[in-house]
């Protein structure tokens, strides 16, 4: 019998209305269920409408981003704090932390969330640190986290993506598996401690590369993932630095990180990511500042990128491995971004097997000579992978070192694959460069072009070499201007009238 908060029947409600009388009584009862099973059928059709509307993405081009970002949302954590030092913590920089990070972490989810504080009063030494759901780990302002430099201080391995192929090897700095409702914000430093990792890449024999080359061996083969683990004394690879991995809703905020051993900010197969207000340095070989990875929802707003390689890489998996997954990197957004030095300001790939698609860049600041490009798309035929509908504007570059835009088919293995890539409806609008080499340096396969180049309101000065367009299709410019002069849809001189 469903009721009211004054304990009116519905059945009592319907007498009131019909004026009761045994003739209605069948009546009564008839409306009496019709009623009950509307008042159950409506608000599952509300819900189920809430539903669709909330997973549709319609629309195209910059009308989709609003609603692209009503998918992101920044996780909330209850009002209960864990300081590591009272779990036995010392900020003298020679104490290992990590057994006191690792309790307070356990009794942070134990009591269903909150956050765990390191402190701004020195640096705390510590070992990997791997998060739990509904955790907040916050560095305060004058507090960092000293990352250790013994190799077997990141074991047992952990199940990760390294370089788009999966297997088991040293754990990321700071980790999460399976988890939802992480966070690790703060004012203070992340020191990833990586000149130990960067030096033994270059040790005697490059252990680094002869891993790589046996895990490639074993992703062509098919060997189960369980069996690829490479967590042996010169058989493995420099761990990343933040790294969730198949969780969902993150946010990654404020903080400083330097000198991480590779890669610095790699969501693996999450959802729902926010990466706010960080300054990533690192001059480290491989030294990626935000690079998601199969991932679906992220924004990158607000940071800082001072790096050795690409500042943000986009990426699906690679090769075998990446067609077995079949995962896209999709619905990405990256905005108000200071770049420096780095490879590409925002790429996509090398590594996109599983294809990059609705990537919205706007309101980024790009400028150093040792920047090379603006927006970079690499990739090869044994890769593959498509990267469709990429939209960039209102984005200021003092200068780089190659080209404002560039698309590169022949990068890595070159042509040596059976799996042609694509790009496709690639959108600039409102950019700007000072100085480059080339504004448009666009290399594809004839029987791949790149399509659907859209450039409008762009000025491109100091252009040294002009531009390169093998195998393009479809470039259309609406006020372009290149060395102060109007071009067409050949990036030729539009004649003076």
């Amino acid at each position: 019998m469903m009721r009211n908060t004054r304990g009116f029947t519905l059945n009592k409600l319907l007498v009131m209305v019909t004026g009761g009388g045994k003739t209605r009584s069948r009546r009564i009862r008839a409306m009496s269920s019709r009623m009950k099973l509307s008042l159950f059928l409506i608000p599952l059709f509300l819900l189920s409408a809430l539903a669709v509307s909330a997973a549709e993405i319609t629309g195209s081009g910059w009308d989709q981003l609003p609603a692209i970002l009503e998918h992101i949302k920044a996780p909330e954590f209850p009002d209960r704090d864990f300081d590591v030092t009272n779990f036995g913590a010392k900020a003298d920089g020679k104490t290992d932390c990590s057994d006191a990070i690792k309790k307070a972490i356990a009794k942070c989810h134990e009591a269903r969330g909150g956050r765990v504080l390191v402190p701004g009063n020195g640096t705390y030494l510590t070992g990997p640190i791997h998060l739990k759901s509904n955790v907040n780990l916050e560095v305060a302002k004058g507090a960092t986290l000293l990352f250790s430099d013994n190799f077997t201080d990141y074991l047992p391995p952990v199940l990760i993506r390294w370089e788009g192929e999966e297997c088991y090897s040293y754990s990321p700095l700071i980790y999460a598996n399976n988890c939802e409702n992480i966070a690790v914000t703060g004012e203070g430093t992340l020191n990833g401690n990586g000149k130990t990792w960067w030096d033994w890449r270059k040790s005697d024999g490059e252990p680094y590369r002869a891993a790589n080359n046996i895990k490639k061996e074993w992703c062509e083969s098919k060997k189960p993932v369980a069996e690829r683990i490479l967590a042996k004394k010169d058989f493995h690879w420099c761990p990343t630095f933040i790294a969730p991995y198949n969780s969902k809703n993150i946010l990654i905020e404020g903080l400083t990180l330097i000198d991480g051993p590779f890669w610095n900010v790699v969501p693996v197969y999450c959802e729902n990511v926010t990466v706010r207000n960080l300054t990533i340095r690192n001059h480290g070989p491989n030294g990626d500042g935000c690079n998601p990875d199969s991932c679906k929802y992220v924004l990158i707003e607000g940071c800082v990128f001072d790096t050795g390689d690409d500042c943000i890489a986009i990426k699906s998996g690679k090769n075998t491995d990446g067609r077995r997954v079949n995962r896209p990197s999709e619905y990405i957004v990256v905005r108000n971004c200071k770049m420096i030095d780095g490879h590409g300001g925002i790429v996509m790939g090398s590594e996109m097997t599983g294809g990059v698609r609705n990537v919205y860049a706007e309101d980024c600041e790009m400028d150093s000579p040792n920047l090379d490009r603006a927006l970079r798309i690499k990739t090869n035929s044994v890769r593959g992978g498509t990267v469709e509908n990429v939209y960039m504007r209102n984005v200021n570059v003092g200068q780089v070192g190659e080209a404002v835009f560039k698309v590169n088919f022949q990068y890595g293995e070159k042509d040596t694959g059976d799996f042609t890539p694509a790009v496709r409806n690639i959108n600039l609008e409102n950019v700007t460069c000072n100085k480059s080499e080339y504004g448009l340096l666009l290399n594809a396969y004839e029987r791949s072009p790149v399509t659907g180049i859209n450039i409008k309101n762009c000025s491109f000065n100091n252009v040294e070499k002009g531009n390169i367009l093998n195998h393009v299709k479809g470039l259309k410019v609406d006020n372009l201007k290149i060395n102060g002069k109007p071009v067409d849809d050949n990036l030729e001189p539009v004649p003076a009238k």
